[in-house]
C-alpha cells in the first residue's frame, strides 16, 4: 500500500491553485498530508498567546528565508514559526525516546 506521502508527489499544484479550490469551497484533502497530523482532544488546552521576540540574523539567513518563504508563499514571519516549531517537535520526540 502507498502512503500518503508518495502519493502526495503526484497530486501537487500551486499555492495559488490551492488557495483558489480552498476559497471556491472545493475538496482539498487529497493535497494534504496528515501523516504528521495531531489531534487536539480538547482545543480549549491549546496554548495560544504569543510573546514577541526579536532575533538578529546574518543577512544571508534573512535571504534565504526570503527565497524559502516565496516559494510556498508564506512571509518570513511564518516559515521562522513553522522551521522553529518542527525543530522543537523534533528534539521533544527525541528526548522521548533516551
Amino acid at each position: 500500500m502507498m502512503k500518503q506521502s508518495e502519493i502526495l508527489k503526484n497530486k501537487t499544484i500551486t499555492a495559488k491553485e490551492f488557495d483558489e479550490k480552498f476559497d471556491n469551497g472545493e475538496d482539498i484533502t487529497e493535497y494534504l498530508d496528515f501523516s504528521n497530523a495531531v489531534r487536539l482532544k480538547n482545543i480549549k488546552k491549546l496554548k495560544t498567546e504569543t510573546k514577541k521576540v526579536n532575533v538578529d540574523f546574518p543577512e544571508w539567513i534573512v535571504e534565504a528565508l526570503d527565497i524559502e518563504a516565496k516559494k510556498i508563499g508564506v512571509t518570513r514571519q511564518s516559515i521562522i514559526k513553522v522551521w522553529i516549531a518542527e525543530r522543537l517537535k523534533e528534539e521533544a520526540k527525541h528526548l522521548q525516546e533516551c
